[in-house]
Parts: C-alpha cells; sequence; structure tokens
C-alpha cells in the first residue's frame, strides 16, 4: 500500500501561497507541477490538498477515468478486499479508477471516546449529532479535487456499497448530482431495524437519517439495489419498501424512475447474493461506457 500525503495532477498547475511581508506571513505564490498518481492493482492512500484522506485503487486507468466510490467499511477494507469491492473488481478492468474514504467510526474517521462501527453511528446519534452529512461533505470535497486535478471523468461518475456502505453510497447520490449511477448489496435503509440502534429515544432524529426520509432525493437517479430473500440483519422488507418509495415518488412528479431491485435466493442471509457484482457491473456499464464522452 502506498501513502501520498499531496496529491500529483497532471498539467494541473497548483497556486500555493507566496510569502507576504504585509501580511501575516503567509505565501502566496508557487506554481508546481506533477504527474497523477496510476494505481496497478494496489491501494494508493491520498490526501486532498486541504487534508481530507482517501485511497484509490484500479488498474488500466486513463485519465480523465470513470470513477467509482466504494464504500463498506475502511479505506483499506473497501478498496483492498475483492468481496467489498463488489462491481468494481469488474468495472476496474473496463478502465474505472474506484475511491473510497473512511466511514464514520470507521478506521482514522473513529474518534477515541467512542466505540467502533455501527456502534459509533448510535452513540452519535444519542447525542443528537449527524453523522451523514459530514461524511457526504467529505466525498464531495475528494470528488472536486478528483474533478479538478484530471483524476476523474465528471460525466462518469457512479456509487456502490455493501451492507452500512451502501447507505452512504445512497446518501451521496442524495445529494451529489454527478452521481449517475448507484448500485448497493444488501444495504442498510432503516438505521432502527439494527441491533445497534434498539430502543433509541430520539426517534424522530434517527428516521430524519434514514434512506426512506431521503427517497424524494433519488427521484431523479439510477438506481440498482440486490438484497438476499432472508436477511435479517438488515432487514429484507425495508429494502422492498424503499425502492417502491422512490418509484412511486418518481411516478407522482410524472419523472422517469430508473429503479433497478433484485430480491435473490441467499442462504447466507446478510451477504451478498451470488452473481450480484457481475450484474451490477452490467448495468452500470450500460449507464456510463467507459469510452463514453
Amino acid at each position: 500500500m502506498k501513502n501520498f500525503v499531496f496529491n500529483k495532477p497532471k498539467k494541473f498547475v497548483y497556486l500555493f501561497i507566496f510569502y507576504n511581508f504585509l501580511f501575516l506571513g503567509k505565501i502566496y505564490a508557487i506554481d508546481m507541477v506533477f504527474d497523477l498518481v496510476k494505481p496497478n492493482g494496489e491501494v494508493i492512500i491520498m490526501q486532498t490538498p486541504d487534508g481530507q484522506r482517501f485511497g484509490l485503487w484500479g488498474k488500466n486507468v486513463s485519465y480523465p477515468a470513470p470513477t467509482l466510490f466504494i464504500f463498506a467499511g475502511t479505506v483499506e477494507q473497501s478498496l483492498g478486499e475483492s468481496y467489498f469491492r463488489q462491481c468494481g473488481n469488474q468495472l476496474a478492468e473496463e478502465g474505472f479508477l474506484c475511491v473510497s474514504l473512511d466511514l464514520p467510526g470507521h478506521g482514522l474517521e473513529k474518534r477515541a471516546e467512542e466505540p467502533e462501527g455501527l456502534s459509533a453511528w448510535r452513540y452519535r446519534t444519542d447525542r443528537d449529532e449527524d453523522f451523514v452529512t459530514p461524511f457526504t461533505d467529505q466525498a464531495r470535497n475528494v470528488l472536486d479535487y478528483l474533478i479538478q486535478a484530471g483524476y476523474t471523468d465528471s460525466e462518469r461518475i457512479g456509487a456502490c456499497g455493501t451492507s452500512r456502505g451502501g447507505f452512504m453510497a445512497l446518501q451521496l447520490t442524495a445529494v451529489e448530482k454527478l452521481v449517475k449511477v448507484t448500485a448497493v448489496f444488501c444495504p442498510v435503509i432503516e438505521l432502527m431495524a439494527l441491533y445497534e440502534f434498539k430502543d433509541v429515544t430520539n426517534r424522530d432524529f434517527v428516521i430524519s437519517l434514514t434512506m426512506k426520509a431521503k427517497a424524494g432525493q433519488l427521484i431523479d437517479r439510477s438506481l440498482w439495489l440486490i438484497i438476499g430473500d432472508r436477511d435479517e440483519r438488515v432487514g429484507t422488507d425495508n429494502t422492498i419498501e424503499f425502492a417502491r418509495e422512490v418509484t412511486n415518488l418518481s411516478l407522482e412528479q410524472s419523472k422517469k424512475a430508473d429503479v433497478t431491485f433484485i430480491v435473490q435466493t441467499e442462504p447466507g442471509g446478510h451477504t451478498t447474493p451470488a452473481d450480484a457484482p457481475e450484474k451490477a457491473a452490467k448495468w452500470i456499464l450500460k449507464k456510463i461506457k467507459p469510452d463514453e464522452l
């Protein structure tokens, strides 16, 4: 795994600050030109100029590239493990650049005083803290940088995620219009369906963060969802209801409903159904082809 504190944009000029003797000793102008970093099957850790950490993974990348945000847990899990890369495995062969960030409460985004993972989400909501918006703001910041630096083709952007990562992929899609396609695998839809959120006392606040509350923001998006037929961890029925809600709201507003939803036999319960990544990759390629400009 490689680490890059500074990004390296090709044919892109960074304007740094040159020393100003009159105002607070700031720097106002130094131009630097770098080559873009190209992953070749390894996870590369980078930072935006303002310090936001993120990761890249891919093969055969040609910039500006079609880009897929992948969310699962930490950057290293999301990009470093084939299972969590999901359709990113197939799309990388088509020239897609895969990008990830640590989810709230995971990796370097875990605070010292809180538990890890989904329990951190509960810890924060118990204190009426919105853990979603700061994360989507971080992801949008990374996306802005990738476009400006020349890594990402702004017309070919997608997102995917598994379970809690699916929740965040949908959250990003709800607020970022540049995300054209989103595929999620056994996604968290309702936070209170999780045992971590048992017996919450601020129900209205928690509900406001759920995907059903955000369904109206997804009516003009292309969504692909899959879940097993007996997923008790996140609730198969919750995903069914969410998909139907997005479609119904689209039709009510006379807008195109573009929701592909699959319930597939899966004896394993909360796990990705067989062949789901391949199906999702084919769907994404139909929506945003790698050679499409």
